[in-house]
């Protein structure tokens, strides 16, 4: 064990050079293919700002799934080659020579995989540059020592061989972001910070109103790194801290990376901090096996897959966490999000998981943001994370939905705003409150919180309420006085960057075409535009698809369907999976099990599935078209055919009808 002596008598941690150069050329990620072809082949583009580049590059396409069964330098091989197009191969990128790499709006949006921005790294490339760089995606870059810009400006001085300031590269940044940039990444900040070379700026905001999110914030702040005292007077954005973490998760994806950046960034013997608060789930590669393809499993990507999971168990025993893992049979416990919400998480908490959709617990009125392996390695070693105050956006819903509208629409209505599809919402958090959430269960609210990463924001989250309560105390056994604690609600007259009133009445069935879930139209349009919408795929399932509530919604539509006699259409798959054993055993209890093998439905045991392209219900044809309740749609992401995302309602009518259709409209003819 080195000893604070020790320690401080180490050698000073070494900051970055204050001046930048980059030995190589930009790589312009093109809409036009045959430019990008052509950079490829060896020819250089210079910045020419009426280029146009691609937009939404998501982390799926940076690194699809199966390139995540790696988690070392091997993941620049196959930098990009899930990028819309089929132009990029593997070493496309690290043949390149690109030192720079600049595309387009919303950068990095999607997953929170830390091995998309380190297969950048580990393929040559220095410098990211993009229109606008999403939150997760931006902080995983800073972490690994990429450096990010959203200025386009600097691209004809770094062709022109001119060195550029580091500071150039921190503007805007907050102090701690700042010193992560200056010394390289977090962990090498952290060690500083530890040595007391650098201390993260005093936080000495003034009592003010404050929003939800910051009285979480502020009650959950680390106010003496010595003491671990919790807990300072108010916080406004911009504001950066440490603060501590109430509940730590990773899945089956993540846990090897997490663990190989924890030993070598604390040494092979170290070990989590409180291990009662950290959990590991086998969730999201159960049945990988039935539908890689044989050309992959040749390859050994099977087996790398495997691997994940048994580096997870031995990890999960050695430091005595809890796993949720494989059931007999095949399947998961649990997804991991929809155990947060059945089990884990709480009013109050501050939540972090290695997956964007961690925001989904913030319907329990908790902070609950997905971050990089990086920081999850952090903060198993110290229980804290970096924690940029954000801005947050008021959505103050009014009215009561019509019976044929659900969560899904409400998110889909919101996300197809200007506001949301210009970038505005990039890294803010989305608050919803008003009346209309009374019309709103727990599974329902849940959808409103889980797609919120979708707008690129860091989280959703609702003010907890009786409805919670009344949640807790009937899914957890909780007593009264357990379950409003930690209760907050936000100050009259605390701060947002924007308030938008939406009537609920008003909402229709909305569908998001395919590409980006913020593509979403009334399904009266849909079907204007482009007449039947025939789908070959109806997936009903995934985080957000496989609650209690969807289930209840499936076997409505269902059962109407053969009461008139009618079933799943003989050219549909209609798949439904539970998001935990819980939900299945809900679906038994209620009789809906029955309801759907009547109705020609195939069931699948919890996972995450064909949402990331790992279960049954992807597409394995680009003329594909699927109907799904899931939350993203980005290219690839469940397969080379086209995703259209739309409520549990739609996605069981659609499944009868043989083409995108409402139940209403269905039931009508």
């Amino acid at each position: 064990m080195v000893t604070q002596a020790a320690e401080r008598a180490q050698p000073t941690i070494q900051k970055r050079d204050p001046m930048v150069t980059f030995d190589g050329r930009a790589l312009y990620l093109t809409e036009d293919m045959d430019d990008l072809r052509a950079q490829l082949d060896g020819q250089v583009f210079t910045f020419d700002e009426n280029r146009k580049l691609v937009d939404n590059i998501s982390t799926d396409e940076l690194t699809p799934g199966w390139v995540c069964f790696w988690y070392d330098e091997t993941l620049g091989d196959y930098c990009l080659v899930g990028l819309r197009g089929g132009v990029i191969e593997k070493d496309s990128i690290k043949s390149s020579g690109a030192k720079v790499i600049v595309s387009g709006l919303s950068k990095g949006c999607g997953s929170s995989r830390e091995t998309a921005p380190f297969s950048e790294k580990t393929a040559g490339i220095e410098l990211v540059v993009a229109k606008t760089i999403e939150k997760i995606y931006g902080q995983n870059c800073r972490n690994i020592g990429l450096l990010t810009s959203t200025d386009f400006s600097l691209l004809p001085r770094i062709e022109a061989g001119e060195a550029i300031p580091l500071a150039e590269f921190t503007k805007g940044l907050d102090g701690i972001a700042k010193g992560i940039v200056e010394y390289g990444g977090l962990f090498n900040y952290n060690r500083a910070r530890m040595k007391g070379e650098v201390s993260p700026p005093p936080v000495d905001t003034k009592k003010r109103p404050m929003n939800l999110t910051e009285k979480i914030i502020a009650a959950k702040a680390i106010a003496d790194a010595k003491t671990q005292t919790l807990g300072i007077d108010a916080v406004k954005p911009g504001d950066a801290l440490f603060c501590r973490a109430d509940v730590r998760f990773s899945h089956d994806y993540t846990t090897a990376m997490c663990e190989a950046l924890f030993l070598q960034g604390f040494g092979p013997e170290a070990k989590i901090k409180d291990p009662d608060s950290v959990f590991a789930f086998r969730d999201h590669l159960t049945f990988l096996d039935v539908v890689m393809p044989e050309s992959q499993k040749k390859k050994g990507l099977l087996q790398l897959a495997d691997n994940l999971a048994t580096v997870q168990q031995k990890f999960a025993e050695k430091q005595g966490i809890r796993l949720f893992g494989e059931v007999p049979g095949g399947g998961s416990e649990a997804i991991c999000h929809n155990a947060v919400m059945e089990e884990l998480g709480g009013p109050g908490q501050i939540v972090l998981g290695t997956d964007s959709h961690t925001c989904t617990a913030g319907a329990l009125g908790c902070f609950a943001f997905g971050v990089g392996t990086t920081d999850m390695a952090n903060a198993w070693f110290a229980k804290d994370i970096q924690v940029k105050v954000p801005e947050s956006v008021q959505y103050r819903l009014h009215g009561k939905p019509a019976a044929d509208v659900t969560a899904k629409d409400i998110i889909l209505f919101i996300m197809a705003e200007d506001y949301i599809k210009s970038g505005k919402a990039i890294g803010k958090v989305l608050e919803f409150s008003g009346e209309g959430l009374m019309h709103l269960n727990m599974d329902e609210r849940a959808t409103l919180t889980n797609m919120a990463v979708e707008a690129g924001a860091t989280t959703g989250i609702i003010e907890p309420d009786e409805v919670t309560a009344k949640y807790l105390m009937e899914f957890r056994g909780w007593d009264e006085k357990r379950a409003h604690e930690g209760f907050m609600k936000s100050d009259e007259g605390a701060d947002y960057d924007a308030t938008f009133d939406i009537d609920l009445s008003a909402i229709r069935p909305m569908i998001a075409t395919p590409g980006d879930p913020r593509n979403g139209v009334p399904h009266d349009a849909l079907a204007d535009d482009k007449g039947q919408v025939v789908v070959q795929i109806a997936y009903g399932g995934s985080c957000t698809g496989g609650k209690m509530a969807d289930m209840d919604m499936y076997a409505d539509v269902l059962s109407r369907g053969l009461a008139q006699g009618k079933k799943v259409h003989d050219d549909v798959q209609l798949y439904i999976q539970f998001g935990s054993q819980r939900i299945k055993k809900y679906a038994q209890d209620k009789g809906y099990i029955d309801v759907f093998e009547k109705a020609g439905a195939q069931l699948i045991e919890p996972s995450c599935g064909a949402c990331i392209k790992a279960g049954p219900g992807v597409s394995d044809d680009k003329d594909q078209v699927s109907i799904s309740a899931i939350n993203r749609n980005f290219p690839g992401r469940s397969g080379p055919g086209q995703v259209y995302l739309a409520s549990p309602r739609v996605v069981a009518a659609s499944a009868i009808a043989g083409y995108i259709e409402t139940p209403e409209r269905l039931f009508a003819s």
